[in-house]
């Protein structure tokens, strides 16, 4: 049977090929009635366009298996972040008609005997996601035990990790500075252990360009350690306090402002504090804080633009192996709630 071409509908219709595939593609100009007719004629006479054969391919292709390897330091007995992450993930990838199976790094795992996920050791995937910073020595054994194409996510390292996706940690974080600078508020601390994760660092480096541009020394008293070496968030308020606080994530900002209560600190009526994410699990207790219903002013992470980059990347990978891995970032915006308080001098 003869392939059908947009001049044979065009020739049927009495109508130029232009208009036939405008009307096809759902382009502006055409009539609805005109294009309704268009279309009854390309169904009589079998017509495909490039569209409907494309997804028709897509549907007769074996759908891909994607690994998604989470470290056991970010989960917890509530619904983490990471894990709300992997989620949109997982969304994402049925609409691709994509599989996903998620394992935990474990802590021995990823220090100890470098053991090797499952579905690596198996064999069973088509390409892999690993979200949240791991271990490099861990993420050079991954590399060495498994060829299919690896995108990290919410993690970036220029010699290990080159394929990445990450929020604007630096951008994002120095904006929620400004924000507590154009409140009146000039003696800002930070809470974060700076060295603790990459993302982290980026923000304490938005930070202090914000400090810097307003001229402003940054006190060593005030920026404040949030974790130990396990990843327990553990926050020791100083004897002098700042105006403010600008915090590596709503979790930590939501322990600190728990540990201002309990000093008699009102939040924001004497301290303003702000938080990245927008994020904090509805229920849940920090430490044996609830956080209730606290309204923390935040930089909101775009989380579904983010796994569906990362998503895309590693489908590419998999049907082109030579695909140049690269960095990309995805913004997201401030979002006012009730923790900052413009100051009256």
């Amino acid at each position: 049977m003869a392939k059908v071409r947009l001049a044979d509908i065009a020739e049927k219709v009495g109508v130029s090929q232009v208009t036939v595939h405008n009307a096809l593609s759902g382009n502006k100009g055409v009539s609805l009635e005109l294009r309704e007719k268009i279309q009854q004629v390309a169904d009589e006479l079998g017509y495909q366009s490039q569209a409907r054969q494309k997804k028709q391919l897509q549907y007769q292709e074996e759908p891909k298996k994607i690994g998604v390897l989470i470290a056991e330091n970010y989960l917890a007995e509530y619904t983490t972040y990471y894990w709300k992450i992997y989620q949109e993930l997982a969304l994402n990838a049925t609409e691709k008609r994509c599989f996903t199976i998620v394992e935990v790094l474990t802590r021995e795992m990823e220090k100890k005997n470098l053991a090797m996920p499952q579905f690596i050791m198996d064999k069973s995937i088509d390409g892999m996601i690993i979200i949240g910073e791991i271990d490099r020595k861990y993420i050079a054994r991954v590399k060495e035990s498994t060829e299919v194409p690896i995108v990290y996510l919410d993690f970036y390292d220029k010699d290990l990790a080159k394929d990445a996706v990450v929020t604007d940690n630096f951008y994002g974080m120095y904006l929620m500075t400004e924000l507590v600078f154009a409140h009146g508020l000039e003696q800002i601390g930070f809470v974060g252990s700076i060295y603790a994760t990459s993302s982290i660092m980026d923000r304490y480096c938005g930070f202090c360009k914000s400090m810097m541009e307003h001229r402003k020394a940054i006190q060593p008293e005030w920026i404040l350690e949030d974790r130990d070496e396990k990843g327990k968030i553990v926050i020791e308020l100083p004897k002098r306090l700042p105006q403010a606080f600008v915090c590596n994530c709503d979790y930590v900002a939501g322990i600190l402002i728990h540990k201002l209560w309990e000093r008699g600190i009102r939040v924001p009526e004497d301290i303003s504090v702000v938080g990245f994410d927008n994020y904090l699990a509805s229920g849940v207790s920090g430490y044996g804080y609830p956080f209730g219903d606290v309204k923390i002013t935040t930089y909101e992470v775009n989380t579904k633009m983010m796994t569906k980059v990362a998503l895309n990347k590693v489908l590419k990978r998999i049907k082109n192996p030579g695909y140049s891995p690269n960095l990309e970032v995805v913004s997201g915006h401030i979002v006012m709630k009730k923790t900052v308080k413009r100051r009256v001098v």
